[in-house]
């Protein structure tokens, strides 16, 4: 798409908007309810988008993308009318006779820009909480997902107007042409280092941001810990979509005194899981490209690797990989991995975390595998981190009744539920004065009587 022609459509996107044809609820709730009804149509096609991008296969491309927008998109089908609603608020006894009440209203012309790495999962979601909140949208996927994003394509175009919904497809170019426009709120997930590039544009037009990045997200297994479980747990969100999530375990915390069960039962949920070679299980995903591929290659360290380590470039795939005795000084602890690599570092006492987690950037989420209730709680409410599990990973994603986002180096802002209608809601504070009367003590001349009662109402 042109410059000229991404003009147009935020023209069209404006006057549309500024049409009041977003403000009618029920109108909203019709445009989801179309909008699930596609999306349940068109799932097998889906699934094989997505697929033909990252590998997936249809039963984890349905329970970790589909299945979680249609998800979404029912919750706010449910509940739009609740959340559009004013909320009043107790108005100070210096303002009677008033009402107070905060009223949600939609932020205008968002833009929604998704990964490549949940290509699906991360643009209807947004979507869903941005045309419950009633905004208009252009929604640019990820150009390292064609199949997924020439897909979302047909889908919206399938079940909005383009002055209502529209997708711009294409690679930097495009991103760098919608950065620079006017926009009234930027929806980004990704990468921190676009995502710095996503607000400094959008801090030329003072436009709002939500950020949701990543980070090197560590789980923690403590002694107390339900070992063989926890093991089983990791493996799965760990190797999930071949470690392309952002919330999947970076690394492993061990406590040293059960680091060796640990990688035993690691070893073994990896073969109960993917089977003896996981390069030939058609379940297992794939990397997103050769880039990507390499990349993850120069991490693994043969000498510490103790599992995996086999790739196939022409499928780009590389085997579950764990590896032990790694430090922080290794190359794989100096980035965000976002693949199948799994360094297991250890400690002895369970006091050295939390300076260790604070002298780190703030990860986007965090794991506790423990039976002690105390270091859960220590754990939970000193560190810094956007979201996370107790005894799990990666489900806390996976439900509309909590916000899901990150903290300083990992996002800000977060969406799901009723916190993606507000993040895409401005909630204007309105005072209704009434005019049946009208004390004068706020007026000048002022007086004695005047200060007094001023002080009896402001103390």
């Amino acid at each position: 798409m042109t410059e000229q022609e991404i003009d147009l459509l935020l023209q069209k996107q404006r006057a549309f908007f500024q049409s009041g044809a977003t403000m009618h609820i029920e109108r909203r709730i019709e445009m989801l309810k179309k909008l699930r009804t596609l999306i349940r149509k068109y799932t097998p096609e889906i699934a094989q988008a997505i697929h033909s991008d990252l590998g997936k296969s249809e039963h984890e491309a349905f329970m970790c993308e589909i299945g979680l927008a249609l998800t979404e998109i029912s919750y706010m089908i449910r509940h739009t009318r609740g959340f559009s609603r004013k909320r009043y608020r107790p108005t100070p006894l210096a303002q009677f006779a008033a009402v107070s009440y905060e009223l949600p209203t939609p932020y205008g012309n968002a833009l929604i820009m998704s990964p490549w790495n949940y290509p699906f999962l991360l643009t209807i979601e947004p979507l869903a909480n941005a045309i419950a909140a009633g905004n208009t949208c252009i929604i640019k996927p990820s150009a390292y997902a064609p199949a997924t994003a020439a897909m979302i394509e047909k889908l919206i175009g399938a079940a909005f107007p383009p002055e209502y919904v529209a997708v711009v497809t294409g690679g930097r170019k495009e991103n760098a042409c919608l950065l620079h426009k006017k926009f009234d709120l930027i929806f980004f997930t990704g990468s921190q280092s676009v995502g710095k590039e996503v607000l400094r544009c959008a801090a030329e037009t003072l436009t709002p941001a939500i950020l949701e990045l990543g980070g090197k997200s560590p789980c923690i297994v403590d002694e107390t810990a339900d070992i063989a479980l926890a093991a089983r747990r990791i493996v799965f969100g760990k190797f999930l979509n071949c470690g392309q999530t952002c919330i999947a375990p970076d690394h492993i915390l061990c406590q040293q005194s059960v680091k060796d069960k640990l990688v035993r039962e690691i070893l073994s949920q990896i073969k109960v899981q993917f089977g003896e070679n996981p390069l030939d299980n058609a379940d297992y995903g794939k990397i997103i490209n050769e880039k990507h591929f390499d990349r993850l290659l120069s991490l693994i360290d043969e000498n510490k690797t103790v599992f995996g380590g086999e790739y196939d470039r022409e499928a780009l795939r590389i085997a579950p990989t764990v590896m032990e005795d790694v430090s922080m000084d290794d190359p794989v602890m100096q980035e965000e991995i976002f693949g199948p690599l799994l360094p297991i570092l250890t400690y002895e006492r369970f006091d050295e975390l939390l300076p260790l987690l604070s002298s780190k950037e703030k990860p986007l989420a965090l794991y506790i595998f423990s039976e002690d209730k105390e270091r859960i709680d220590l754990i939970t409410r000193r560190a810094r981190f956007g979201g996370g599990c107790i005894n799990d990973v990666v489900i806390h994603l996976a439900t509309s009744e909590m916000g899901f986002g990150g903290v300083g180096e990992s996002g800000m802002g977060s969406y799901h539920g009723k916190t993606g209608y507000d993040a895409f809601s401005h909630r204007k504070s309105i005072v209704d004065k009434k005019t049946f009367m009208d004390l004068n003590i706020r007026y000048q001349p002022y007086d004695k009587i005047k200060r007094r009662l001023i002080s009896f109402f402001l103390r």
